[in-house]
C-alpha cells in the first residue's frame, strides 16, 4: 500500500508498467477513474486510500482502518518484539500487517491504545500543536495534596531534555488516586512528574484520547473497530477517509 501521496501519472506508470505518453493517452481516453470520478489530470495527487480504476480494473482500493484496544499490563506498544507480547499480537481476529500504533503506553501501563493504517490520523493525534488531551487514572503510593494540582498546572522542568512540560490538569479523586490530562507524551512523563514528590506510581491507566473514551465493554486484551464519530471524537479537525 502506498505510504504517502503520489502523482496519478506516476502511480499509473508504476502499476501498469507503461511510459508517461501511454498513461497520458489513457487519461485522455477517460479510461481512468479516481474515487468514482473520471480522471484527466495526471498531475493530480492521490493518497493511500484513493480508489483507482483503469478500464474498471481495480489498481488500488485500500480502506482506512481504526481500532481501539484495552491494553493489559505487561504488553509492549510495538508491532513486533522478540521477547514480549505486543499490542499487535492481541489482535487475533483482525488483519494487522498494515497497522501501526497511534500513541504508545509504557510496558506496565494499561488502557486505551489506538491502532490504524492511516498515518495522517496518527500523526495529528500525537502532534502537540493540536492540543489533543489524553486522560489517565493514576494510583499512587502516598496521599495527594493540592500542591500536586498547582505543580502540574505550572509545568515541570526536566533536566535531561532541558524542557519544561506543558501545563497538565490534575484532579484528585481520592487520597491515593488522581485523574491527569496531558497534551504531550514525554518519556515516562507522569511517573517522573509524581517522582518530584517522591510519590511512586502504582498503576497508570489511559482512559481517553481527546473525547474518545475507552469502551467499558472491552475486557483487557480485547479490541474493536472505531466508528466514524469516534474518529472525530479523538481529533475533531480530522477529515476521515472511507472507513472499513
Amino acid at each position: 500500500m502506498p505510504s504517502r501521496y503520489a502523482r496519478l501519472d506516476r502511480f499509473l506508470c508504476q502499476q501498469l508498467s507503461l511510459n508517461r505518453k501511454a498513461v497520458q493517452q489513457l487519461l485522455a481516453a477517460r479510461r481512468v477513474r479516481v474515487d468514482g470520478d473520471v480522471a484527466r489530470d495526471g498531475q493530480a495527487m492521490i493518497g493511500p486510500f484513493s480508489v483507482v480504476l483503469c478500464d474498471e480494473q481495480v489498481l488500488q482500493a485500500n480502506t482506512a482502518r481504526y481500532l481501539m484496544l484495552n491494553t493489559p499490563a505487561g504488553i509492549v506498544s510495538a508491532t513486533r518484539d522478540a521477547r514480549h507480547t505486543t499490542v499487535i499480537d492481541l489482535l487475533t481476529t483482525e488483519p494487522h500487517a498494515d497497522l501501526h500504533i497511534a500513541g504508545r503506553l509504557d510496558f506496565n501501563s494499561t488502557g486505551l491504545v489506538l491502532l490504524t493504517n492511516d498515518g495522517r490520523w496518527s500523526r495529528q493525534l500525537s502532534a502537540p500543536e493540536n492540543n489533543i488531551r489524553k486522560r489517565y487514572r493514576v494510583t499512587l503510593e502516598k496521599p495527594l495534596t493540592q500542591d500536586y494540582v498547582h505543580a502540574f498546572a505550572e509545568g515541570m522542568f526536566f533536566d535531561f531534555e532541558g524542557i519544561t512540560t506543558r501545563p497538565a490538569e490534575l484532579v484528585i479523586v481520592s487520597d491515593h488516586v488522581a485523574d491527569v490530562w496531558l497534551v504531550e507524551g514525554r518519556y515516562h512523563q507522569i511517573k517522573r512528574m509524581f517522582g518530584r514528590f517522591r510519590n511512586k506510581v502504582l498503576a497508570l491507566h489511559r482512559s481517553a484520547i481527546g473525547a474518545l473514551e475507552l469502551d467499558p465493554a472491552l475486557a483487557p486484551g480485547e479490541s474493536r473497530r472505531v466508528s466514524p464519530s469516534e474518529i472525530l471524537a479523538a481529533n475533531p479537525t480530522f477529515s476521515p477517509h472511507k472507513v472499513c
